[in-house]
């Protein structure tokens, strides 16, 4: 690790209060920047901007309001005067519920954040780097779910391949500027976005994986820190997949983990959907 490749930088990172946020804005302050530790909980914002090593300072925002972004933006040039560096990384998994039954309100809470942030918070950096007259970097959290479909999680998968979307289009846009936007697609990494039930699960899972084990959010943060650094100048536009190869496989070989799971468990769960709305005479949908 370089100690001093982001010497002198300012960086802002959200979700910053815990998982692979909290390791990025760790791994960056280590490297020499100012971080602006951006969370919706305050006491793990807090936290986060304790444990650096460097100066930090800690803003509680809902990212995914005009409001919350302003903030944490207002933060970083009150305190440190400019931004070079953005990691939004801030996302939530919703709730899995399968797709007949996902409500709209579940929907638009999961794009608000997932999409809507991202959106704001590229919008309001690239006006900033603007203003200062300066090139960047950006980094995006995305997904394994970016790259690939499944049957549960409707919503994020959704809100992750949108995210995709707008790393590429953003960094059409961008580049021109000398400013770049790539992001990460982590694979199986038990954090707390995903609760208890949720972690245990993803490190049975990852027993199949080509690295067979889970990704810890260190790792992500060490791609993080490289993409916003000058090692990565030619880089932009690109969906970097940290996943221990699970993007790779085929679930159709033996070799590549087929059969490592019970397909009872969707298949069942489909069956009881079908059967509980067949014969309903609920509302139509126009």
């Amino acid at each position: 690790m370089d100690s001093s490749r982001h010497e002198g930088r300012v960086a802002v990172v959200t979700g910053a209060g815990s998982g692979i946020g909290r390791a990025s804005a760790q791994r960056l302050s280590q490297e020499g920047a100012s971080v602006v530790v951006v969370d919706a909980d305050a006491a793990r914002a807090e936290e986060t901007a304790r444990s650096l090593p460097g100066p930090a300072v800690a803003v509680t925002a809902d990212v995914s309001a005009e409001e919350g972004v302003r903030a944490y933006m207002d933060a970083a040039l009150d305190s440190y005067g400019r931004v070079d560096l953005y990691h939004l990384n801030a996302g939530i998994s919703g709730r899995p519920t399968s797709l007949v039954d996902l409500e709209v309100d579940e929907w638009d809470r999961v794009m608000a954040v997932n999409m809507r942030g991202v959106f704001l918070g590229l919008r309001d950096g690239l006006r900033q780097y603007f203003r200062q007259g300066t090139t960047g970097a950006v980094v995006v959290t995305a997904s394994i779910a970016s790259l690939r479909g499944s049957a549960d999680l409707f919503a994020y998968h959704a809100s992750k391949h949108g995210v995709t979307g707008i790393i590429r289009a953003g960094a059409a846009y961008a580049a021109p500027a000398g400013i770049r936007v790539n992001g990460v697609a982590p694979g199986l990494v038990p954090t707390t976005l995903f609760g208890e039930a949720g972690r245990a699960d993803m490190v049975r899972r990852s027993s199949t994986t080509p690295m067979r084990r889970a990704g810890d959010p260190e790792e992500i943060a060490s791609v993080v820190a490289f993409l916003l650094s000058d090692d990565s100048s030619y880089m932009t536009g690109q969906l970097v997949s940290i996943d221990g190869g699970s993007s790779i496989i085929t679930t159709v070989r033996d070799s590549g983990g087929a059969g490592a799971w019970d397909t009872g468990l969707i298949d069942d769960a489909l069956a009881a959907d079908r059967e509980r709305w067949a014969g309903t005479e609920g509302e139509r949908a126009s």
